[in-house]
């Protein structure tokens, strides 16, 4: 968000150069060739037998985690549209990742930037964020974030990229190497290569609005489940068909979850939706954590748990298919929260009943005994 008031032509801001743009938008698209594309891996689980499990694993990016695609993509919008010019202060409203991989370009390009983020941001995020030479604007009160950026950019006379607003439509739903195209690119040897479900969680909305609408671009019979969490206004949001509804207390999930129906969720590509609760994500994560020796952030749980009752589900219908869901990043950002034990019992959270429930599902292939809200795309009922 630029403010013309700001810059009047006197002002010393400085003068517009094409060559500084070009060769900005040639450094970015130059990291993009250099760093290979982030890994698909099944997960072999016997009990499952018939369903084949995929986690592609974004945590594999320079900066560490699927944001880091969204970061570009918002990187090259705003230069290509003129927002961004040599000197420029970006700003960004985030809980962390976005803003250590916009971060990492804005220091890329030699550009100035500023993360407003909730206080509550894992230290580990505010660390990567200073690593790249980024300034951290911390704030108690998360509904405030979105107000604070714009203001914050306003003041700096610079551009506020508003992920949330503008993560939809920076990436290129119809392919240009997509997470979406990539996914499929990558499944195509594979033994079920149109997976029956795709499931993504909600943070800003822009990447299940990319995969959804690529489904459809593409005329694939897959479907797409977004994951939910605890104080998040997406699941009751699309339940009710009502973007207006909002959610009073932060989500305690980094990554996922807002207190409002974000502009760049679009429900209409949505075919299902579960809102897992915090704990059930927690023993998700710990569980995926040490099926692959490993650990995962609390988002990669969420996902998880949601693509365990979808197995279920194909379990007790006696389907086969494929389902893949996405490592959002690595665990090693949360030592100091999720995995940490006193942290997770001040915030009343048990994930061992949940953990015990997957772990007997996925030995097994018995029923998940695990209940969460769900809700199916009007546009979906009586579907098989």
């Amino acid at each position: 968000m630029e403010s013309s008031s700001a810059h009047p032509e006197n002002s010393s801001r400085p003068a517009y150069r094409r060559g500084w743009v070009d060769d900005a938008v040639a450094a970015i698209e130059a990291d993009q060739c250099r760093t290979a594309d982030t890994h698909l891996i099944r997960l072999i689980v016997p009990a499952l037998s018939g369903i084949n499990i995929y986690l592609k694993d974004e945590s594999t990016h320079p900066t560490g985690s699927l944001k880091h695609r969204l970061a570009r993509s918002l990187f090259l919008y705003a230069l290509c549209n003129g927002h961004i010019r040599e000197g420029t202060p970006v700003v960004e409203a985030s809980s962390g990742s976005t803003a250590v991989s916009e971060a990492y370009f804005a220091e890329m390009i030699g550009v100035p930037f500023y993360a407003v983020m909730p206080r509550t941001t894992s230290a580990e995020k505010i660390a990567a964020i200073a690593h790249y030479g980024g300034k951290c604007h911390l704030i108690d009160d998360g509904r405030a974030l979105y107000a604070e950026a714009g203001a914050l950019a306003s003041r700096l006379g610079g551009h506020y990229m508003d992920q949330f607003t503008f993560a939809e439509r920076a990436t290129d739903w119809r392919g240009n190497n997509n997470i979406a195209e990539s996914i499929f690119t990558q499944l195509k040897g594979e033994p079920r290569p149109l997976p029956d479900w795709i499931v993504m969680g909600a943070g800003t909305g822009g990447t299940s609005a990319t995969i959804g609408r690529y489904l459809r671009y593409r005329q694939f019979p897959t479907r797409l489940c977004v994951a939910d969490v605890e104080h998040s206004a997406f699941f009751d949001c699309f339940r009710d068909q009502d973007c207006s509804q909002t959610c009073e207390r932060p989500s305690l999930i980094e990554g996922v979850g807002r207190p409002r129906c974000e502009p760049s969720f679009v429900p209409g590509v949505v075919d299902r939706m579960m809102k897992i609760p915090d704990a059930a994500t927690i023993a998700a994560m710990n569980v995926l954590s040490r099926r692959l020796r490993r650990a995962v952030g609390g988002s990669t749980g969420t996902n998880f748990l949601a693509l365990c009752r979808l197995a279920s589900e194909m379990r007790l219908a006696g389907r086969t298919g494929s389902l893949v869901t996405l490592i959002c990043d690595s665990g090693e950002r949360y030592r100091q929260t999720y995995y940490e034990p006193q942290w997770l019992a001040a915030r009343g959270l048990n994930p061992e009943p949940h953990e015990t429930a997957l772990m007997s599902f996925l030995a097994t292939g018995e029923p998940l005994d695990l209940t969460v809200e769900d809700t199916i795309n009007p546009r979906m009922q009586g579907a098989a």
